[in-house]
């Protein structure tokens, strides 16, 4: 949306600890994830972790209720804008990703919390992993409004509801396409 980028906060639980065999398809996937988003047409940019090589990290990384009790001290999150709706969910949805989402019941535990938080910010804004946190909770309580919403309930940031236009979405999918073929691969000869 014009004036505007779209936020993602996305968060779960593993089955393991992060360097645990039973994660290491999670673990191997995820540079390559990061690439292809990187690649991805309407990627706008990603907050990195704090202490690990890549990006910077959007302010200190904190974690939503959801992981009390878990055992936990880190869980699997991230943190990203993009130009659109459409653009995010065409790498959410195909190519590497939608390699990692077919996998993903292998590295994580069932949830009973939305997986995922959508927000608009103005464009050039950029927000910090406690707005993720908070995004993410709110809609666990609340549902879906103009305020954190998911694919299926989505808003404009004027606060109105949106369609999805499936087509760009898919438009947008094949062009991405061509642009991940080498991680595909990589990515098809890795175990689940």
């Amino acid at each position: 949306m014009r004036g505007h980028h779209l936020a993602v906060y996305n968060f779960g639980l593993h089955v393991d600890d992060y360097e645990s065999p039973r994660v290491e398809g999670f673990r191997l996937r995820e540079p390559l994830n990061f690439e292809a988003a990187s690649r991805a047409e309407g990627y706008v940019g990603r907050s990195g972790y704090a202490g690990e090589p890549g990006p910077e990290s959007w302010g200190e990384k904190v974690y939503p209720r959801f992981i009390d009790g878990s055992g936990f001290e880190d869980a699997p999150s991230s943190l990203s804008l993009w130009t659109g709706l459409e653009a995010l969910m065409a790498f959410t949805y195909s190519g590497v990703h939608a390699d990692a989402l077919k996998n993903a019941r292998n590295w994580n535990r069932r949830q009973a919390w939305p997986a995922l938080a959508l927000w608009w910010v103005k464009e050039g804004a950029r927000p910090v992993w406690a707005d993720g946190v908070e995004r993410l909770e709110y809609l666990a309580d609340n549902g879906p409004t103009p305020r954190a919403f998911t694919f299926n309930a989505p808003y404009c940031p004027d606060g109105n509801p949106i369609t999805v236009d499936r087509d760009r979405v898919k438009a947008l999918a094949g062009r991405n396409a061509g642009g991940q073929e080498d991680l595909l691969a990589v990515v098809k000869a890795l175990k689940p």
